[in-house]
C-alpha cells in the first residue's frame, strides 16, 4: 500500500490550501526541468532515484563486500551521513533488528561519546577475537567531519590489530577529491562518490544510504522505485494530487497563524528514527538567520517527534492544554509486519474490559482515533 495523506482535519479551508499551493508552482516547474539532467543543480537530489549507473556501481560493491562475510557493519558518520540510513533501516527491518540474529549486525558510530564508542569497541573486539569480520563504512561528504574522522581512526586502529587485510574491509563514501577521498585513493580503499550538489540531509538515496541498506538485505531497487513514484507525485502539476505542495501549504498557513512548532506524532515505534530524519530536514532547510534578500529574519519551524501511544503519557497534556503553537501530524502504519493479539478471557480480563481477543493493531488504532477526537 502506498502513502495516503488525509487533510480533513487541517483546519484550513480547501480553497486556501490550493491558493497557497499555487505560489509553489514556479519551484515545482524548476524542479521538473532538471529531472534526469544530472547533478548540476542544487535540487539534484531528485535525480538520485533515476541514476542507473550509480545503482549498478553500488550493487557491485555490495556483492564484493558480502563475499567477505562480515558479521558487523559499522557505519561511521553523523547527521546527514547516517540519519536517513537509520530511518530506512528501522522502518523496513525494525528497531530491534540486531537482536533478531541477522546475518549482518549494524552499528552506527556518530557522535564522539566515549561511553557509546567503548560499547561499540567491546562488541567488535569480541567479534574480532572470534575471527569474525568487521566492515567499516566511513561516510563524510566533506571528508573532514571531526566526529566521523575521530571515530574512524579509533575503529581503524582496532581493525589493524586483528586483520592484516584490513583495507579490504573499509568502504569510504565521500565527495570526489575531498581530503578523505584522496587519502582513500592513496591507501587503495573502496570508494563511493557522493554527487557534489547533493547535500547530506538529502543523500539517503545516494551511496550514503544505499550501500549500507543493501548490505543489510534491503532491496534498494524497490526503494528507488518507490522514490521515483513519490517524485512524480510531489512534482505533479495537479496540486490536488501533490502531497508535498498540499502539506507545505498547510504547514505555511499555520506558521502564519503563529504555530511555529511542527510535531510528527508517529503511532509506530519503528518510525521514530524517520521522525528524527524529518526533524533534520525541517530544521536545516527552514532555520534561517538571514533571508534571500540579506535581511535578518531569524525564522524557522521547530520540528519535534512524538511516539504513540507512549507519548500520550508524557507530552499530550502539554499539546492539549498548553499554548496553541503546534501543528500535529499523526502518522500510522496501515498494514504492519506483525499481528499480535491479547489472549481470550482469562483471570486478568477484569483489569481492562473490552480487549479480550483484540489485536494490538486494533487497540492502537482506537487510541489514535480517540486522540484525534481529543484534539478537535
Amino acid at each position: 500500500m502506498g502513502l495516503k495523506i488525509c487533510y480533513d482535519d487541517s483546519l484550513i479551508p480547501a480553497d486556501k490550501i490550493l491558493s497557497t499551493a499555487e505560489n509553489i508552482m514556479p519551484e515545482i516547474n524548476r524542479a521538473r526541468s532538471i529531472i534526469s539532467s544530472g547533478y548540476g543543480d542544487r535540487r539534484a537530489f531528485i535525480n538520485l532515484p533515476y541514476d542507473e549507473e550509480m545503482l549498478s556501481g553500488i550493487k557491485s560493491l555490495i556483492s564484493d563486500k558480502l563475499s567477505l562475510d562480515p558479521r558487523f557493519l559499522i557505519v561511521v558518520g553523523i547527521g546527514g551521513s547516517n540519519l536517513g540510513t537509520i530511518a530506512v533501516q528501522e522502518a523496513v527491518l525494525g528497531r530491534f533488528y540486531n537482536l533478531l540474529d541477522p546475518d549482518i549486525m549494524v552499528l552506527y558510530a556518530d557522535t564522539v561519546d566515549p561511553d557509546m564508542m567503548n560499547s561499540i569497541i567491546t562488541l567488535i573486539k569480541k567479534a574480532l577475537k572470534e575471527n569474525k569480520h568487521i566492515l567499516l563504512n566511513v561516510v563524510s561528504k566533506s571528508g573532514d567531519t571531526t566526529e566521523t574522522i575521530a571515530n574512524f581512526r579509533v575503529l581503524l586502529s582496532l581493525l589493524k590489530r586483528y586483520n592484516r587485510k584490513y583495507g579490504d574491509f573499509i568502504v569510504v563514501t565521500t565527495d570526489r577529491d575531498s581530503v578523505l577521498w584522496r587519502v582513500a585513493v592513496r591507501r587503495g580503499l573502496s570508494l563511493l562518490e557522493i554527487p557534489s550538489k547533493v547535500v547530506g540531509r538529502y543523500s539517503v538515496l545516494s551511496p550514503v544510504g544505499l550501500f549500507p541498506l543493501g548490505m543489510l538485505g534491503i532491496k534498494i531497487e524497490d526503494l528507488l522505485m518507490g522514490a521515483r513514484r513519490m517524485t512524480e507525485r510531489c512534482l505533479s502539476m495537479n496540486l490536488k494530487e501533490n502531497p508535498a505542495a498540499i502539506t507545505a501549504s498547510i504547514q505555511y498557513r499555520h506558521y502564519l497563524d503563529g504555530k511555529n512548532i511542527s510535531d510528527l506524532f508517529f503511532f509506530s515505534c519503528d518510525l521514530e528514527s524517520l521522525g528524527k530524519w524529518c526533524r533534520q530536514l525541517t530544521a536545516e532547510s527552514l532555520g534561517k538567520e538571514i533571508d534571500r534578500n540579506g535581511r535578518r529574519v531569524n525564522a524557522g519551524i521547530t520540528p519535534t517527534v512524538s511516539i504513540g501511544s507512549t507519548d500520550l503519557h508524557s507530552v499530550a497534556q502539554l499539546y492539549l492544554g498548553g499554548p496553541y503553537d503546534k501543528l500535529i501530524t499523526f502518522i500510522r502504519v496501515e498494514d504492519p509486519r506483525s499481528s499480535v493479539f491479547v489472549p481470550e478471557a482469562d483471570e486478568y480480563s477484569s483489569l481492562v474490559k473490552g480487549i479480550d481477543g483484540r489485536g494490538l493493531k486494533e487497540i492502537l488504532d482506537a487510541i489514535l482515533e480517540g486522540t484525534k477526537e481529543a484534539f478537535k
